[in-house]
């Protein structure tokens, strides 16, 4: 037995016996999905396999891949593997992975039967494409303290290996994310796709939740009009929520290949604007103050075992610089996309 899993069964010990979880259950003894049940404890190990060779030269297709995921626990899953995403499809060496499993398989498990969730895994085979995929990481961290209307990510330890080629395996970690049905089924709302909706076909407040926290991340690769890198979600109340993921190109991260859009006129994605988007200039004053009152909350965010401890501080030094240029009236940047209304 691992450590990391004896720490956990220990920490479960620990709780009075009514409330401790099932291995398959979440917190609130509901059947825990897949995501939640192989990315239950940070930096876990897990092992894929399948035709890795194949599966790269057939990159671009919609095709599935038989594979076998194993945990840390030696339990395994019988999945199919498909390639994925868009920017990071052409340029990493293993592109964005959807990893499915069966209804069937799940509900013998105990395990609730949403059935997929995604892997995204460094764009580059060193220790930098580690670090770059850590840092986005703790970005999506950082969101989910601000709002539970997030898209999950856990981190994960990956041995991938490739069964078209006898004993070739590679070890890197992996960003596990939930996938879009499992995003809308937490959250009771419906995955919608509309180009060009009207801000007042939005959760006003969310929306200046999600324009500041890009903001202040040094994030221009997402757009509401045209639903890129948001997932556009209807609400129980009918509003909808653009909850954002992907943010490799953001100033935090500062990965060699990201650019900012050539909308905002940056020339450095260190660089911030301000893309509002029409908001009300009272919802953002109210985002930028959840903002400082989380303040420390996020800088402690960078601060993780995974990371050496002087990009955590890079990191946080980023940040603190949004934090100094808001004034005592949380007012924001006038410089945005489209004028700010008053």
């Amino acid at each position: 037995m691992t450590t990391g899993i004896l720490l956990s069964l220990i920490s479960a010990a620990l709780l009075p016996v009514g409330m401790r979880p099932a291995m398959g259950q979440t917190a609130d003894n509901k059947p825990a999905s897949l995501f939640e049940y192989v990315g239950r404890q940070e930096g876990t190990a897990i092992t894929l396999e399948t035709d890795l060779t194949t599966l790269l030269t057939n990159r671009y297709s919609n095709d599935y891949f038989p594979g076998l995921l194993t945990l840390a626990n030696g339990e395994s899953f019988t999945v199919k593997i498909q390639p994925k995403g868009k920017y990071r499809r052409k340029i990493a060496e293993i592109p964005p992975l959807k990893i499915k499993a069966s209804k069937k398989e799940l509900r013998e498990r105990g395990l609730d039967t949403l059935t997929e969730m995604r892997l995204v895994l460094p764009c580059y085979d060193n220790y930098r494409g580690d670090q770059l995929l850590i840092k986005e990481y703790l970005i999506y961290r950082m969101f989910e303290q601000l709002t539970d209307r997030c898209v999950r990510a856990r981190l994960v330890r990956v041995t991938l290996r490739d069964n078209h080629v006898e004993k070739s395996s590679k070890k890197m970690y992996g960003l596990l994310l939930e996938d879009n049905e499992e995003t809308a089924a937490r959250l009771g709302g419906t995955l919608t796709e509309q180009y060009g909706l009207p801000v007042d076909s939005l959760d006003v407040d969310y929306t200046a939740l999600v324009a500041v926290f890009q903001y202040m991340i040094g994030n221009t690769d997402w757009d509401i009009a045209m639903m890129r890198n948001v997932r556009m979600l209807r609400m129980p109340d009918g509003k909808i929520s653009p909850i954002p993921f992907d943010f490799d190109f953001s100033g935090l991260v500062s990965a060699p290949y990201a650019s900012p859009s050539s909308e905002s006129g940056l020339r450095n994605v260190r660089d911030r604007f301000l893309m509002a988007n029409g908001i009300p200039r009272e919802a953002l004053r109210r985002a930028v103050q959840r903002l400082k009152e989380k303040q420390q909350d996020l800088l402690s965010t960078c601060y993780s075992r995974h990371l050496p401890r002087e990009v955590s501080y890079e990191m946080t030094q980023y940040l603190e610089t949004f934090f100094r240029k808001i004034d005592k009236n949380n007012d924001v940047p006038p410089r945005s996309i489209t004028e700010i209304v008053d």
